[in-house]
């Protein structure tokens, strides 16, 4: 397969299954930390509570937000076997991206946003790249 097409497509998959991690802790975070008299799926009810959450419901998102991000980082360095840590990042950049997004449209506490944007995404990313070189040179 032609290494940059496999580059493209790790990172494509790093971002897909990164995703499905991310939104399975969120869901499995609005059962164990249900938010009371709130439909997680509408965002303008969340958008209006957020800033009145206790610091316990964000610890799925954050949780979600940064496991996301190093699995699909991993996968993605898994995958692209010449450009390991470049695929690692960049699926941590498409995550930052999102985590943006997703603050601004939601504005939550400003520490969470905060954490949120410091040490779920980029970090995380650095760490799936790491543990993805790691894993190839065995």
């Amino acid at each position: 397969m032609n290494l940059v097409l496999r580059n493209i497509l790790a990172v494509i998959i790093g971002c897909i299954v990164g995703s499905i991690v991310n939104m399975g802790l969120i869901t499995l975070g609005h059962s164990v930390t249900p938010i009371p008299n709130v439909d997680p799926n509408d965002m303008v009810a969340m958008k209006e509570v957020m800033p009145s959450l206790a610091p316990k419901f964000f610890i799925f998102p954050f949780l979600g937000h940064a496991l996301g991000t190093l699995v699909g980082a991993f996968i993605a360095g898994m995958i692209s076997k010449t450009a390991t840590m470049r695929s690692a990042l960049i699926v941590g950049v498409f995550f930052l991206i999102g985590g943006i997004t997703i603050n601004i449209m939601l504005q939550g506490p400003t520490w969470f946003t905060i954490v949120d944007i410091a040490l779920a995404y980029i970090p995380m990313a650095w760490i799936g790249g790491k543990i993805a070189q790691r894993m190839a040179q065995k």
